[in-house]
């Protein structure tokens, strides 16, 4: 199985495109469900694994892959199902996710597929707000017959397993600036609701004012409707926080679109972003943002406000 990923060089290629893979899996249903494939690390049959007295309930169990121990978490339960069965077809994604490597037990695992973030929508509003899920997407399973993939918002799955601390350390504040940060409004775009929870409650304790959009595509509206109003975007906001990965417009592109527009190509941007490796400094590079954080630190959100705020005071 671990033959169906590409190299990491290979998949690389399609950050800043506003394309993605997506690896299907099922969960024992017929439903079929995706992740981004730029977060699997790898994908085996389910090797032997330890209970941890206390753990998680969604916690199956650790594995010890080549020396690391890798907690292995059932998806199927931990998005509000019934838990996995000893009986049924199990398969392990391994996945790095802010900074973290974690499996994930499912059920039949399917293909990968290239798409285009422009064909992802955001779930349906009728689903409700404690959903787990980031997006869907239709696929072709075969000649005119297409199918809904709902994709994981693996970011919630986490954050209600492990508990995310947003207290700022101590002495990363710099109190001359503080004074400064009280009624300053700061944007921040991401598809995960958890994520801009986290985001938005690490500002808040600055006195930070949060305008919070979804997708690259409601951001860039935002941006462009101050533009058009005559207004100058950085008495809007001190600086805009994106994720990488977000329906009809990623992060990569939306940074693009920014820089781009001469009405706005000096705003201050931070890619924050749950995807992990070297690739990211050369992406970072490409599009023309200021900075790129790796979820979730909040000592590094900080940081970059005040290096932000210090060049305007």
């Amino acid at each position: 199985m671990s033959g169906m990923l590409n190299s990491v060089d290979q998949r690389t290629q399609l950050v800043g495109e506003n394309r993605l893979e997506l690896l299907l899996f099922k969960l024992n249903t017929t439903q079929i469900f995706a992740i981004n494939v730029f977060k699997v690390k790898e994908i085996l049959k389910v090797p032997k694994l330890t209970k941890l007295p206390g753990s998680h309930y969604h916690i199956s169990g650790v594995a010890s892959l080549r020396g690391e121990s890798v907690p292995v978490i059932d998806l199927r339960g931990a998005i509000g199902m019934k838990a996995m069965g000893n009986d049924e077809e199990m398969n392990l994604i391994i996945t790095e996710y802010n900074r973290t490597t974690q499996g994930f037990l499912v059920g039949q695992v399917q293909n990968i597929i290239n798409t285009t973030w422009a064909d992802i929508q955001p779930p349906p509003k009728t689903v409700g707000r404690h959903n787990y899920l980031t997006a869907i997407t239709q696929v072709e399973v075969e000649p005119e017959n297409s199918r809904i993939v709902e994709i994981i918002d693996v970011e919630k799955v986490l954050a209600e397993i492990i508990e995310y601390d947003i207290s700022i350390s101590e002495g990363v504040l710099d109190q001359e600036l503080v004074n400064h940060m009280h009624g300053r409004r700061v944007l921040i775009v991401d598809d995960s609701s958890t994520a801009r929870t986290q985001v938005r409650n690490t500002l808040e304790q600055l006195g930070l004012e949060v305008i919070e959009k979804s997708d690259g595509r409601q951001a860039l509206n935002l941006l462009k409707q101050w533009c058009d109003e005559g207004k100058n975007i950085n008495d809007e906001i001190l600086l805009m926080i994106t994720d990488a990965e977000m329906p009809e417009m990623d992060g990569y592109r939306l940074t693009h679109e920014i820089r781009t527009d001469p009405r706005m190509n000096d705003l201050f941007i931070t890619l924050n972003t749950s995807l992990s490796g070297s690739f990211n400094d050369a992406m970072v590079a490409k599009v023309g943002c200021d900075r790129f954080i790796s979820k979730f630190q909040p000592d590094l959100i900080v940081g970059v406000v005040q290096d932000r705020l210090a060049q305007i005071i």
